[in-house]
């Protein structure tokens, strides 16, 4: 038998989400639309539901709205059915049906992150234990110590064991073989970047070697370097390197792709930095394509580098870069739908309501609350009293008639100016919500278990 949905819903909503599920045609589930007596699922609580709602028949589960505050696992137990919150917009339905209910599994991935702290020479080491607590948060598996040229570290050897005693896997990154060679001795897990000549020093330690060819752009010494680590049963990993654009990129590609080609079973890494910070582009969809090629290449370790600010949630977009990848690849997928994290400054579905969609919702609403909304025509204001459609904040709020109330006009300025940025970009709108801008800045996270507070416009009603 075909599984029986039921979808709680609201007022305002109960015509939209009928028309979106109708829309869907022949399905392989039987399904249900309930109203449960509230304007909107906001103000939907577990009491509300408990008392109001009946089901009968066999129902296989109950879709709740995305923003539902209360503990599902309270409802499950209570009508004995499996209650699970669908996506917080009705427009998102058909692609969180298409997945049967169940969200990716991003709990997964394949590749080793290195994190290199650039500067590290010129920090203490208290100021290097909280630069690699931050990177371990955001992400990173592995902390680089970058040397830098002619610059001494006299505090190498003491940073590298303070690291490793905290628990923090860490790797060396320096031209210098006497740095090369203190990093081993302290104990540090990775050294980069060895190559055919200087690979003896870490014959003596447990250390893994990151190899590079010992000519810029030679895969052939490189390949010496593999069988002189090879022959010496040294654990390595063999990094082709990436070069920035107009300086041997296309070139370094097909390195990648000819090193995959010649050793098919070798670990490689891939530097990004090259890339991400040497290109003035938003870093997220840089690290996407490098992420899908590593993906494609079976490259399992990159090195990560944040110097620019444009950069500065580079670790964070790796992280989610190569989980998206992984479970694209572990689904024969295309990575779409998987995770908005690195869609910062645009959406792929910016408008969840058509014009058409908000009309119709304007002419239910009996109250002098405003709400606001975007479609591709520009942004929508409407009450009971009226609608008004603009493209620029500016033109309608001379019509909102706040004039005598400082705080309901700074209220409606802000969403303005937040509906008009979020129009003009192709984001996502909801009013009282901040603006999703992936991992770039993170939203604080919010509770789902309890109700959300009244809405500025509707607070500030009450206080007067």
């Amino acid at each position: 038998m075909a599984e029986r949905l039921v979808f709680l819903t609201g007022h305002l909503a109960k015509a939209r989400l009928e028309r979106l599920l109708t829309g869907l045609g022949r399905t392989e589930f039987a399904w249900e639309i309930v109203d449960v007596g509230v304007k909107v699922a906001a103000l939907m609580s577990e009491d509300i539901v408990k008392r109001r709602l009946t089901l009968t028949g066999d129902v296989d589960r109950v879709i709740l709205p995305g923003r539902y505050r209360g503990n599902i696992e309270h409802l499950s137990e209570h009508f004995g059915v499996p209650f699970v919150r669908g996506p917080d917009e009705i427009a998102d339905l058909p692609a969180f049906l298409g997945r049967a209910g169940k969200p990716p599994d991003l709990t997964r991935h394949d590749m080793r992150i290195f994190a290199e702290i650039v500067d590290a020479p010129m920090l203490s080491v208290e100021a290097l234990m909280a630069r690699a607590s931050m990177l371990a948060a955001a992400g990173a598996d592995v902390i680089d110590l970058g040397c830098l040229p002619e610059t001494p570290f006299p505090l190498l050897a003491e940073a590298v064991r303070a690291l490793k005693a905290q628990g923090f896997v860490v790797s060396v990154d320096s031209a210098s073989a006497d740095e090369l060679s203190i990093g081993a001795h302290a104990g540090a897990d990775y050294l980069l970047s060895l190559d055919e000549n200087t690979l003896p020093l870490i014959f003596d330690h447990r250390a893994t070697a990151v190899l590079i060819p010992s000519i810029p752009g030679d895969l052939d010494s490189l390949g010496r370097a593999i069988t002189a680590a090879q022959k010496a049963g040294v654990a390595f990993i063999a990094d082709p390197v990436l070069d920035p654009i107009h300086f041997g990129f296309a070139v370094s590609l097909g390195r990648f792709i000819e090193a995959r080609r010649r050793w098919p079973d070798i670990e490689l890494l891939m530097g990004t930095g090259n890339l991400t910070e040497l290109t003035d582009a938003d870093s997220s969809g840089v690290t996407a394509v490098l992420a899908g090629l590593c993906s494609e290449l079976r490259i399992r370790n990159v090195l990560a580098v944040h110097v620019s600010p444009h950069t500065v949630r580079t670790i964070e977009e790796h992280d989610i870069a190569r989980r998206v990848m992984l479970a694209a690849c572990m689904d024969g997928a295309l990575p779409r739908g998987y995770h908005p994290g690195l869609l910062q400054v645009h959406d792929r579905k910016p408008f969840t309501a058509s014009t058409d969609d908000i009309e119709a919702l304007a002419a239910q609403v009996r109250d002098a609350n405003f709400r606001i909304a975007v479609a591709e025509d520009g942004i929508h204001v409407f009450n009971s009293k009226g609608h008004a459609v603009a493209t620029d904040a500016f033109e309608l709020f001379a019509g909102l008639d706040v004039n005598a109330d400082g705080a309901h006009a700074f209220y409606l300025g802000a969403e303005l100016m937040k509906a008009e940025i979020a129009w003009r970009l192709g984001k996502r709108y909801v009013q009282d919500e901040p603006l999703a801008w992936g991992v770039a800045a993170p939203a604080p996270e919010t509770d789902r278990t309890r109700l959300a507070e009244p809405g500025k416009t509707l607070r500030a009603r009450k206080e007067r």
